[in-house]
């Protein structure tokens, strides 16, 4: 059996270095890209959110995801195994945003709901039924609004949506 070569990175995985383009999707080799968010990154909460924000702002919500992602799989370790589920569906959030700029409403309009659908139960700050901002400033009630109302959109029409025009906004500032 003739197998073809995998990339790998740095510590043996296997792990495609093909650039990609700023919605993630590979390009082939040698063609420009966008420079990939390296994982494995320690940031604290408030990083996270400023690093996801500013590539959300500029139409990169997958690399926003990988932020995300990190974020995520560090909760325990950091002390903070309460907060995994919020992480993830904040992960969740930007994907289902990839996937709907990249023409793919079902797909992104299933993970918009399966975040928001995570991220609801922090949304336990002051005012009616937990409408402030939840931990760490998160606007979990605005972002869940955001994600459902997209997520319905692209229900309804299926077309790409812009990612900078969508860009939804993760916390107070």
């Amino acid at each position: 059996m003739d197998e073809a070569r995998r990339d790998r990175d740095t510590e043996g995985r296997a792990r495609s270095a093909r650039p990609r383009d700023g919605l993630g999707r590979p390009l082939p080799y040698g063609a420009p890209g966008v420079e990939r968010q390296p994982e494995g990154v320690e940031r604290t909460p408030g990083g996270s959110l400023r690093e996801a924000q500013r590539l959300l702002d500029a139409g990169l919500p997958f690399h926003a995801h990988e932020v995300l992602e990190d974020a995520w799989k560090a909760c325990a370790e950091a002390g903070r195994p309460e907060e995994r589920e919020l992480w993830r569906g904040l992960a969740q959030l930007a994907v289902g945003l990839t996937h709907a700029a990249r023409g793919n409403a079902l797909g992104g309009a299933r993970l918009l709901l399966r975040g928001a659908d995570r991220i609801t139960p922090y949304g336990t700050g002051p005012g009616p039924h937990g409408t402030g901002p939840g931990p760490h400033g998160i606007e979990v009630s605005a972002l869940a609004a955001w994600a459902r109302a997209l997520a319905d959109r692209l229900g309804r029409d299926g077309t790409p949506v812009d990612p900078v025009a969508e860009a939804p906004r993760l916390s107070e500032r």
